[in-house]
């Protein structure tokens, strides 16, 4: 217990000094957080991504199509459960600054396969009905202010024109990695426009989402699906959902490892500010180290205390950087929300915060102990007065 006490008035012996140190580790440790977070929001898609579920799309690039008859082939493969299908819409709403990711998909087929979104009864009902009709999340819907009814015109951009759609749904996500930005509409609705205004993009789709029955065999059955359709006019490559997500993840790595860097550089150059403070400490403390050697105090003493000291101060700085980290996540989360549909502070996180401390913590402490352990009794006295 002694020891404790003596931790706790050693590191606020300079309280200025104590002070600045802390804010520094907790604005890292914000700064490190909130890094880290963007990281896990890149990768929610992957995150969320079921294992009994299949993506298909052209084996060239998923912005060529395939045939809307490849449906009824797939449904007959051994192992396949549910066949859904829809395209990238990329319409705009007013402006081309309010981004969200907008879909036209088979309805029902595409509720079974993606029960995270989660609608009331009869709002999914109305949905089903009306041909012209859409389901928002809770959070899109927030956003620019819509209410059940209300009519939304999108300006097409792959399919151009202006789209009308009458909002009969909001859906909220089942877990909270679950994106709750999409904008979902009938595909029938497209499809039947497109053979009125461009026949020849009718009856086309730009993926299909498969449900299989065991994901244990979704290997087999993306090789049978795509064996199936070798050769012919429109190949197709077939992958799990998680597979598909990476895929785009990979187009921006180099961001993704940009950010990783300088997360950890964070941490480096916090490390070498609490090394600094210890040092500083450790160097005017030397005639009291001195002293406790004559006192029969041994080298395990004097390190318990400087590693104590240096682990209470980075202690308290990462506690306030976790505290500081939520809010800060939370306003960061609400005003990137159109890049960052979900924006959680995860509990790895937390833990990565907890550990950079620890480190950044009994590495400061490292020199300062080796200096004091080695230093000469005679040498320390003299410092004194």
């Amino acid at each position: 217990m002694q020891i404790l006490k003596l931790i706790f008035r050693n590191a606020f012996r300079h309280k200025l000094r104590t002070f600045l140190t802390v804010a520094g580790i907790s604005i890292a440790i914000l700064s490190f957080g909130l890094l880290r977070t963007v990281i896990s929001a890149w990768y929610v898609g992957v995150e969320a991504s079921a294992a009994n579920r299949l993506v298909t799309r052209n084996s060239i690039s998923i912005i060529f199509p395939l045939p809307l008859s490849y449906k009824d082939k797939v449904r007959q493969i051994d192992g396949v459960k549910t066949v859904s299908y829809g395209n990238w819409f990329g319409g705009i709403y007013i402006d081309e600054k309010n981004f969200f990711a907008n879909f036209a998909v088979e309805p029902e087929s595409y509720l079974e396969l993606y029960p995270e979104y989660v609608l009331q009864p009869d709002q999914k009902a109305a949905f089903l009905r009306d041909r012209k009709a859409f389901f928002a999340g809770r959070k899109l819907a927030e956003r620019y202010n819509w209410k059940l009814g209300d009519t939304v015109i999108l300006k097409g951009t792959i399919f151009p024109g202006d789209w009308d759609f009458v909002l009969r749904a909001i859906y909220k996500g089942r877990d909270k990695n679950i994106d709750e930005t999409q904008f979902i509409f009938h595909w029938d609705y497209l499809n039947e426009s497109l053979k009125k205004t461009v026949p020849r993009r009718a009856d086309q789709v730009g993926f299909y989402m498969i449900g299989v029955k065991n994901p244990v065999h979704a290997a087999e059955v993306s090789a049978a699906i795509d064996r199936t359709f070798k050769n012919s006019l429109a190949e197709t490559l077939t992958e799990t959902e998680k597979a598909f997500q990476l895929g785009f993840i990979s187009m921006s790595e180099a961001i993704v490892i940009a950010i990783q860097m300088v997360s950890f550089v964070v941490i480096i150059i916090i490390m070498a500010v609490a090394a600094n403070t210890m040092a500083m400490t450790a160097r005017e403390r030397f005639g009291e180290y001195a002293v406790l050697k004559t006192l029969g105090f041994g080298g395990p003493y004097i390190i318990g205390l400087i590693f104590g000291e240096s682990l209470f101060i980075t202690s308290i700085g990462c506690i306030l950087g976790i505290v500081l980290t939520f809010p800060a996540a939370h306003a960061f989360g609400s005003a990137m929300s159109q890049f960052f549909p979900v924006f959680n502070v995860s509990v790895k996180t937390i833990y990565l915060e907890i550990g950079s401390s620890v480190i950044v913590g009994i590495t400061a402490a490292i020199i300062p102990s080796y200096r004091a352990v080695t230093l000469r009794i005679a040498d320390g006295l003299r410092r004194i007065g």
